[in-house]
């Protein structure tokens, strides 16, 4: 054996055993480990690769398990003679880039994504002293063993075949439950369980929904500015946009609205400026639903974090026509990489999106919608949710006496509690040119340009305070405020 075949690269995160079980695997499914072939012994390993004999012992131990080592009695660890591979055998002199008259991929893509403005959020924000990131989550907020117990009960036997089944178009009877008895109803909103889809993601339930209601040609009124992805999605799908401008009180409604056929809102917390939607206001979007008629999407994320006072009802709760569709998420109130989401619609919409969502993905894994379930049904997400709106409401309190002391123009917070800033910069300010400054004295900001429509927005920024603790608010905001300086 090539003692370079043998190494570890630290990962963050991962512990020592699965890095090593992790490398012989890949070495077994590509083929440079071949079946029958000998392994070193353990003690061997271990001193190759710097580690304890015992991590080496647990990790062939697992590896035989599975069938991809088999232990030979007073002769070691051999490649088990039926080990899974997943390719032909490589080496380090094949070439697998084809020879000259390789595929030109290019030319074969319909459309290009790699242009689309979005909101660019660095994988290693915990690096930076200053993460004023929005959406990211604070670990030491979160309790893992709470989760760790929900996710083994979730493995246990007695779920594992609801948990483990191919379940086609349906959703975990358990989670959808949650959502119809507990979670809507404290938006005012009250379905059936067949009203209800589950998603990866209120970013998949507004996909699924673009897809069937806004495509090609379809007039869709949007917020300006608004949740960059949403409108990334209306344009790869041909949609006639028509950005409706936003004031204090979210989106305006007038007679731009006439013609529309489709409305997407965000009424509880406007993405980005942080506005609420009055009841009024509300009402006077349903009356013009009803009069220009027009089909709602609503997307009512971040209600959980009021902790100023409580959330306006939600839009669909005063629906009486039957035309708003309510999309809501776990991502903001547990953790985004879940990816669980939800939507509550009329059964003729929820039959569809779930029969596209089966094209798609089928359904959203088993193991995170039945450990999600047990997690809020046991009361679990509701103390999670007090503990977040305590640290949430310190934090906004020292980020607002931190941007008036540093007088950052006009900064916005939302009226009930949420998680981040919306602020209005000098006129001579780019903040896309102000954050990549900035990140090179450890402070995350987003820019705010991805969130309008046209140009002439460079001025904005959003500032979070979900990732970062109160101790470095005023320290990192005072950077802010020296890099801005330097614009004028």
């Amino acid at each position: 054996m090539k003692d370079a075949l043998f190494h570890l690269d630290p990962i963050e995160g991962v512990g020592l055993q699965a890095q090593v079980r992790e490398m012989l695997v890949s070495a077994i499914l590509s083929r440079r480990l071949q079946p029958g072939e000998g392994v070193p012994s353990s003690r061997a390993m271990a001193d190759q690769l710097s580690v304890s004999r015992n991590t080496v012992t647990l990790a062939y131990q697992a590896l035989v398990a599975d069938g991809y080592l088999e232990s030979r009695d007073r002769s070691g660890y051999y490649v088990g003679i039926d080990a899974p591979v997943s390719g032909p055998a490589t080496g380090p002199g094949d070439d697998a880039r084809g020879g000259r008259d390789a595929a030109s991929w290019e030319r074969r893509f319909r459309r290009s994504f790699l242009e689309l403005d979005r909101v660019h959020k660095p994988l290693n924000w915990r690096e930076y002293d200053y993460p004023f990131v929005y959406g990211q989550a604070d670990p030491s907020l979160f309790n893992h063993s709470d989760w760790r117990d929900c996710a083994r009960q979730a493995l246990g036997l007695r779920n594992f075949e609801a948990m483990a089944g191919d379940k086609g178009e349906a959703d975990d009877p358990l989670l959808v439950d949650y959502i119809r008895a507990r979670t809507l109803p404290r938006r005012g909103v009250m379905v059936t369980g067949e009203q209800i889809l589950v998603t990866m993601g209120a970013q998949n339930a507004l996909f699924l929904l673009a897809e069937l209601l806004c495509a090609d040609g379809v007039r869709v009124a949007i917020e300006d500015p608004c949740y960059p992805d949403f409108r990334n999605t209306l344009k790869m799908l041909g949609a006639d946009i028509v950005p409706i401008p936003v004031d204090d009180h979210g989106m305006v409604v007038d007679e731009r609205l006439k013609g529309v056929d489709v409305v997407f809102v965000t009424p509880s917390h406007q993405a980005p400026t942080t506005a609420t939607m009055p009841l009024d206001r509300r009402r006077a979007l349903l009356a013009a639903a009803e009069e220009y008629d027009f089909a709602i999407i609503e997307d009512d994320y971040d209600f959980e974090m009021g902790f100023l006072q409580k959330p306006a009802p939600a839009l669909k709760s005063l629906d009486r026509s039957d035309r708003v569709i309510y999309v809501g998420s776990f991502s903001k109130s547990l953790f985004p990489g879940l990816r669980l989401g939800y939507v509550a619609a009329p059964e003729p919409v929820i039959a569809q999106a779930r029969a596209l969502r089966f094209l798609m993905l089928r359904h959203p894994p088993g193991h995170a919608q039945r450990t999600a379930a047990y997690f809020l049904a046991l009361g679990h997400h509701d103390a999670l949710i007090n503990r977040l709106r305590n640290a949430f409401a310190e934090r906004r309190a020292v980020m607002q006496e931190a941007l008036d002391a540093a007088g950052l123009g006009d900064a916005r917070a939302p009226q009930f509690g949420g998680a981040s800033f919306w602020i209005e910069a000098p006129r001579t300010v780019d903040t896309a040119i102000l954050a990549e400054r900035l990140r090179g004295r450890g402070v995350l900001i987003e820019p705010g340009a991805p969130f309008f429509d046209g140009k002439g927005a460079s001025r904005y920024m959003r500032i979070g305070y979900s990732a970062i603790v109160s101790q470095k608010i005023a320290a990192g905001i005072e950077i802010i405020r020296e890099e801005i300086v330097r614009f004028d």
